[in-house]
Parts: C-alpha cells; sequence; structure tokens
C-alpha cells in the first residue's frame, strides 16, 4: 500500500463512536449504515465534537440542502476545485462520489485530470468554469461572468450555491492538505 497509514500527521485523540455526544454517534452511525463506512474528515475532526458538529452542519447544507443544483453538479465542482488544489483526500472521496452519482466510472478522473476534456453540457462547463477562475483568480471575478452562468441557465439562488460549493471545498481542502488527511482506503476501489 501507498498511501500513509494514518489519518492525519496530526496527534490528536480520536474518540470511539461510543463516547461520542449522542447526535454524533448517530450521524457516524447513518454514515456507517449508507457509505459503509465513516469518512475519515469526519474520524479526524470528531477530537471536538463542536467542529464536527459545524462541520457536518455545513457540509449538510452544501451538498445536500435545498438547491437548484444536482447533487452531482455540487460533486463536480468539488472535484474541480480539489484538482486546482492538488487535495489528494478530496479528489479520491469526491472522485468516487462522482463515479457513483454519474454512473461514469471515467468522469470522475477526467475531472481529476482536466474537465475541459470531458463531454460536458454547456450547463456544466459554465459551472466548472467559474468556479475555476473563482478558485485561481477571485479578485479577477466580474458580473460578465455571473452573467455567463445566467446565460447557462442558472438563477442568482444557483450562482449562490455554486460560490458555496467552491468556498467550501477551497477550505476544506486547506485543511486536509495542511493535516496530510489521508481518505478511506474504500474509496479506491468503489464504482470502478
Amino acid at each position: 500500500m501507498h498511501q500513509p497509514d494514518y489519518l492525519t500527521a496530526l496527534d490528536l485523540p480520536v474518540p470511539a463512536t461510543s463516547e461520542l455526544d449522542e447526535d454524533m454517534r448517530r450521524y457516524f452511525e447513518v454514515c456507517q449504515e449508507k457509505l459503509g463506512m465513516v469518512p475519515n474528515v469526519l474520524r479526524a475532526l470528531s477530537f471536538n465534537q463542536d467542529k464536527l458538529r459545524n462541520f457536518a452542519n455545513f457540509y449538510n447544507e452544501v451538498m445536500l440542502g435545498d438547491s437548484g443544483l444536482s447533487r452531482l453538479e455540487r460533486e463536480m465542482i468539488a472535484v474541480v476545485i480539489s484538482s486546482i488544489n492538488h487535495c489528494y483526500y478530496c479528489l479520491v472521496s469526491h472522485g468516487q462520489a462522482v463515479r457513483k452519482l454519474s454512473g461514469d466510472p471515467t468522469l470522475g478522473e477526467l475531472l481529476v485530470m482536466n474537465y475541459r476534456s470531458a463531454k460536458l453540457s454547456p450547463r456544466e462547463r459554465a459551472m466548472l468554469d467559474f468556479a475555476t477562475k473563482l478558485t485561481e483568480t477571485p479578485a479577477k471575478v466580474q458580473e460578465e461572468d455571473r452573467q455567463a452562468l445566467r446565460d447557462a441557465g442558472f438563477s442568482d439562488r444557483d450562482i449562490w450555491d455554486i460560490v458555496s460549493a467552491t468556498g467550501f471545498y477551497n477550505m476544506t481542502n486547506r485543511m486536509s492538505t495542511g493535516v496530510s488527511m489521508m481518505p478511506n482506503l474504500e474509496y479506491h476501489g468503489l464504482n470502478r
């Protein structure tokens, strides 16, 4: 195995699920039931349940909350942003989600390497172009960039959600990379 055998490079306690508060214990149980694992990002944050709770709530709102963006579109943003930022954890975990949601085992890999080489709809291309610009050169985002999203069929609410997902993954990429967080090994082989 080539992936390092640690959760993060930091020496922080990881409590047993049974030691968590009831709400977080149930959240871990739901993850285990639905995913067959507890994502390592949650395990890593479990040293501080307030941080874990805040992260879980924010993630659930950005990625699963009511939105004009599909779950796949939000996962596509996660992969493209993580590719720009070279975030190993998020590329592995969200690449798997793209494979699962799209039913296409190559789409996640294309998004990891170069989303511009993938067969994308004009809507998807506009969304990922905007997320890329917001990540690489945020000070250069202008009204014409938002208008390109409107022209591709996105509402202003959708644009807010694109910006939210982009901002969230820029933050989590830096957290994951900063502590050298390792993804669950199970992600590598799923949905291939």
